[in-house]
């Protein structure tokens, strides 16, 4: 008698997936706007990485570690300093069907904290090192719960062994 298995193939979960589960959405600022400015924006969005558009497009991304970096200059004063001469650039992005482990990847190999996704020409938000980890540890948890659920008593029960050898 042979135990099927009950998982299927999945596939992995994508940046597109992981901003739809958090219900994200684009913040930005313009870079001429001050540096006082983004902070104030980022702290109402309770978010630690904006992007920073110039007409329509999107040229940079400035984070908190951003300011640090500025912060450190005694000239540096938040109210006067633009973003834009603050800011990381070129701007990194992942496409919206990046799987996880490529975005890990792509967090890894460059550096980043922050990764802004994009589908077509529009962005549709920005995952963080966070919260791609999450999404690998509740699909791992998932993977896990699986086996568990495979690897019953009762299957261990029918191979079959002689218990009295």
């Amino acid at each position: 008698m042979g135990v099927e298995p009950k998982t299927k193939e999945r596939a992995l979960k994508t940046a597109e997936d992981i901003i739809l589960d958090k219900n994200n959405h684009i913040v930005h600022v313009g870079k001429t706007q001050t540096v006082a400015e983004a902070i104030h924006l980022m702290n109402e969005n309770k978010v630690g990485a904006i992007l920073v558009k110039e007409g329509d497009e999107m040229i940079g991304i400035w984070t908190e570690r951003d300011y640090l970096r500025g912060s450190s200059d005694p000239a540096f004063d938040p109210k006067t300093a633009r973003v834009g001469d603050h800011m990381t650039s070129p701007l990194h992005f992942a496409s919206h069907d990046t799987t996880v482990t490529q975005l890990e990847e792509m967090f890894l190999g460059l550096y980043l904290r922050h990764i802004p996704v994009k589908k077509d020409d529009s962005f549709l938000g920005m995952v963080s090192i966070g919260d791609v980890l999450r999404a690998n540890l509740l699909d791992k948890d998932r993977q896990i719960k699986e086996l568990n659920s495979m690897a019953s008593w009762q299957y261990y029960e029918n191979w079959g062994w002689d218990k009295s050898k």
